[in-house]
């Protein structure tokens, strides 16, 4: 059974291995491909490859800079759940990690992913003000499933595999792409289609969970995500 609370002297001598593994893989990886914004506010939480993130000291150090805070949850939350915390600040991440012998492949997302991968992000402003106003919306909607889809669109070609231009590169800041190497890979290739960040294409774009994806958006900012609610109302509302 997977814990719905973190309790850290339950963490094993594994656990440490498979963290400071992918942590050092990933870093070593992303480091001149992953957004700039991404690798700041890694350095604010303060991850290092030694230790697990401690869930009470990241919410501090969160709440100090956009009021966010992660929340534990055993397994995925169901969207009604999820977009509600997000429009009360609030992230849902799982705090088990993959075994050793799982390291390349995991079919649900662990904590290394909702962690390692999304975390950091919160203690940008103009991107936890996009993710905030999309679980609003969400809220607002929530008895309507195609709209709840459209808005579940939006958040998997932004917030899970979402690529920014940055000093003239395409780089990634989608936490789907940050917490998979192979991912990672062919989102930079040539061989994906790269589109600008259209709402309305976006919102009526279906997407796989279990293949890597053929088709990416480009924003240009953090900015134009949070300022892209006019459109995205447009969609959901007229």
């Amino acid at each position: 059974m997977k814990p719905s609370k973190q309790i850290y002297a339950n963490y094993t001598l594994e656990d440490f291995e498979v963290w400071k593994l992918l942590f050092n893989r990933q870093i070593e990886y992303l480091e001149d491909k992953v957004a700039t914004e991404f690798l700041e506010s890694l350095e604010k939480v303060d991850f290092t490859s030694d230790r697990i993130p401690n869930f009470e000291e990241v919410n501090n150090t969160l709440s100090k800079y956009t009021g966010w805070q992660i929340i534990t949850v055993p397994n995925l939350a169901p969207a009604d759940i999820f977009f509600n915390h997000l429009s009360k600040k609030r992230f849902t991440a799982t705090c088990w990690l993959r075994a050793i012998d799982q390291i390349d492949y995991l079919e649900e997302p662990d904590m290394f992913h909702d962690v390692f991968a999304h975390t950091p992000l919160l203690s940008n402003k103009e991107y936890t003000d996009f993710f905030q106003k999309m679980g609003q919306r969400a809220i607002q909607v929530i008895c309507e499933p195609e709209k709840v889809t459209m808005l579940q669109r939006l958040y998997w070609f932004t917030i899970e595999f979402g690529l920014i231009k940055s000093s003239e590169e395409t780089k990634i800041y989608g936490a789907g792409i940050i917490s998979s190497k192979s991912e990672a890979e062919y989102s930079l290739s040539n061989e994906p289609t790269k589109l600008e960040y259209d709402v309305a294409k976006i919102m009526n774009h279906p997407f796989r969970t279990d293949v890597i994806q053929d088709t990416y958006y480009v924003i240009d900012s953090f900015e134009q995500l949070s300022k892209s609610f006019d459109q995205i109302d447009t969609q959901l509302f007229s």
